[in-house]
């Protein structure tokens, strides 16, 4: 029995090696078909060889995982197309937090605008009914609830409803009418 034990063991080391041959074939022989199928993916011919790289030191460090050796390029090829998607989303995300980090920069003029429109809500505010600016301001400034609104007011949640809903009408009308001044 022990005599079987290492009858295995040796085919196993002896596949092991060979496989080990073979991904030393396949990197040597196929390293700039598979440069050229990473740049292909990222558009940069620098990143593709670090992808290549990456992919055969995963592959290689798990040959003994493949059973059939031949299929050593097929794993690294897939490899190869894995780690370029992954550089690809990695590439995408670190666009947008660095275009959403970046604080835009408003033109005076817009500035301006932005100072009237402001204003003209402010004045059109002042001149709803109590009730109304109330309302209006607890909801959309203070971003209340309607429960909210209606337990700071001690008003039903019916009434906030019907406050807020003509309070709005009014306020796009006094907005609207100063606008067109």
């Amino acid at each position: 029995m022990p005599v079987h034990e290492g009858g295995q063991d040796r085919e196993a080391s002896s596949r092991g090696d060979s496989s080990a041959n073979v991904m030393i074939e396949v990197f040597t022989g196929q390293y700039p078909s598979l440069v050229r199928l990473a740049a292909m993916l990222l558009h940069d011919s620098h990143a593709a060889e670090d992808v290549v790289q990456d992919a055969y030191v995963r592959v290689a460090a798990r040959h003994y995982r493949i059973r059939d050796p031949h299929k050593a390029l097929a794993y690294l090829r897939q490899t190869v197309v894995n780690l370029a998607r992954n550089s690809l989303r990695h590439q995408l995300v670190a666009r947008r937090h660095a275009a959403s980090s970046l604080p835009a920069a408003a033109s005076a003029e817009d500035d301006a605008i932005d100072r009237f429109e402001r204003q003209a809500v402010i004045r059109a505010l002042r001149a709803l009914p109590r009730r109304r600016r109330e309302v209006l301001v607890l909801r959309y400034c203070l971003q209340c609830s309607v429960e909210e609104t209606a337990e700071l007011l001690g008003l039903s949640t019916g009434s906030v409803k019907a406050y807020t809903s003509r309070g709005f009408d009014q306020l796009k009308a006094l907005v609207d009418g100063e606008e067109s001044k």
